[in-house]
């Protein structure tokens, strides 16, 4: 497990984050993962190691101490609790072996190194998305995951969820040519603290929100539609008045071009970590037409709401991550906060046997590196049209017409 933050561990700021992911998600995964006998040893990688005294009380008063036969909280741990090293990494990922998985969940910016480092040590590797931030990354992780038949993969777990998955089904099967997109989703405004270490300076909230829609868009659209041109826009004055340089909102406009007709549709996709506390930590919700219907998915709010004296009203949705005990068992193995890891587990696990191939599982059953180059295509381009204030960018493919190999700004005849 390469990050130690909100995601892996739920702990930031020396507490359990105010988010919904307090007990974290991917070591709670990992540590039920090896009482259940598919994964063994445990590594935790961060760049300042005296964090690791309270991210160790934390993950014993949110994990050993709420769920029975998680008692076993041991984790090899890199730097050392009195070293301070950004390239820990490599020392950690040297102590693993080739087969062995590598989990990274840290800055965008950081991807690139420590994924290719990983791959080179012969690791199969999940990546939090964004998997990398331009094309040019993407593309050399695709050719290093090749060389060495690893497994490479993007943790995009709204694949797994039930009402996303069964509108994409929907929308490939009886909703005809793309017509329209919106997609919105944010987070509150103490998300600006929980990432004041690279947000405006590495990367921005679209890559970091709005790359969970357009991966939906990819692997819905895939092999009937493709993106062509993005236009960036952007909100901004809350984070500036933080001394934050980045973006409160940010939308992208981007067209896409129906394969076998040639009709063209357009979605609008939404990001922001200014939306002010509510009943939920994220609000999560598209609308998508196509030329025979449309489908409209509200995940933020399934019907569910709790209401206690000590944290108010809230919209749950346990189909993410069950945190709550079965007679004192850890019962979130269906939850699709887990299964998007336990899957790639298991394809790690059969590709070690000799029993599947990295190739099998580029038939969307996972977010492989060489199934998402859209994704990332929209993304750096967004970003390259909002530096450019708001000028459209046009995405260029190869000559297959599948994969996207560079990004120009438009011409305007």
């Amino acid at each position: 497990m390469v990050g130690t933050g909100e995601y892996t561990t739920g702990y930031v700021g020396g507490k359990a984050a105010d988010s919904d992911k307090g007990a974290g998600v991917v070591a709670l995964t990992m540590f039920d993962m090896r009482r259940r006998q598919k994964v063994d040893r445990l590594g935790m990688c961060g760049v300042n190691g005296t964090k690791f005294p309270g991210i160790r009380q934390h993950m014993q008063r949110c994990i050993g101490d709420v769920y029975q036969g998680m008692g076993d909280l041991a984790c090899d741990t890199f730097p050392r609790d009195d070293e301070i090293a950004p390239e820990a990494y490599k020392t950690a990922v040297a102590s693993f072996r080739a087969g062995d998985v590598a989990i990274i969940f840290t800055p965008d910016d950081t991807h690139y190194d420590i994924a290719m480092e990983c791959i080179q040590h012969g690791m199969h590797v999940m990546v939090t998305k964004p998997i990398v931030q331009n094309l040019q990354h993407h593309h050399a992780l695709c050719e290093a995951a090749k060389a060495k038949n690893v497994l490479v993969a993007v943790e995009v777990h709204k694949r797994l969820d039930p009402f996303y998955a069964d509108a994409r089904d929907r929308a490939r099967t009886s909703l005809g040519d793309f017509q329209y997109m919106y997609a919105y989703m944010s987070q509150p405004k103490h998300q600006l603290e929980t990432f004041k270490a690279w947000a405006g300076k590495s990367s921005d909230i679209s890559y970091y929100l709005n790359s969970h829609h357009i991966d939906w868009s990819e692997w819905t659209l895939a092999g009937m539609a493709r993106p062509v041109r993005v236009t960036a826009t952007a909100s901004t004055g809350i984070a500036h008045s933080k001394g934050m340089p980045t973006e409160d909102s940010i939308t992208l406009t981007v067209q896409w071009e129906n394969r076998q007709s040639g009709a063209l549709g357009c979605a609008v996709y939404t990001s922001s970590w200014v939306a002010p506390k509510s009943d939920v930590h994220s609000q999560q919700r598209f609308f998508y037409m196509g030329s025979k219907g449309e489908i409209n998915v509200d995940q933020a709010h399934r019907g569910c709401t709790v209401s206690t004296d000590e944290g108010g009203f809230a919209s749950v949705n346990p189909l993410f991550m069950k945190y709550t005990p079965t007679n004192g068992m850890f019962s979130g193995q269906s939850s699709y906060g887990v299964k998007s890891f336990e899957n790639f587990i298991d394809a790690c696990a059969a590709i070690n046997a000799g029993k599947a191939h990295p190739s099998d599982f580029d038939d969307g059953s996972l977010a492989t590196v060489h199934t998402t180059l859209q994704g990332t295509a929209i993304l750096e381009a967004g970003r390259k049209s909002l530096d450019s204030d708001g000028r459209p960018m046009d995405i260029l493919y190869d000559n297959d017409g599948l994969d996207p190999i560079s990004i120009k700004p438009h011409e305007f005849s």
